[in-house]
């Protein structure tokens, strides 16, 4: 494989883990709030900001993915 070949590849490879676990991570975020929220109702209030948080951060990995894309 020629250098090109593999830059492409690679970039490829970095966008496929870069985006699927972080959706991964915000699946499981949202999956435990929303278990939280149905095992206790008043607590809807405390836990939907930290989880739209979490949920922030987890997508913000992968947008530094897409950025290492697009500088390669």
């Amino acid at each position: 494989m020629d250098a090109e070949t593999m830059k492409i590849f690679i970039k490829g490879l970095t966008m496929a883990i870069g985006g699927s676990l972080p959706a991964l991570a915000i699946g499981m975020i949202v999956a435990k709030a929303m278990e939280s929220i149905g095992r206790n109702p008043e607590s809807a209030g405390k836990l939907f900001v930290p989880m739209l948080l979490g949920a922030a951060f987890a997508e913000a990995i992968a947008i530094y993915s897409l950025v290492v894309v697009f500088t390669l």
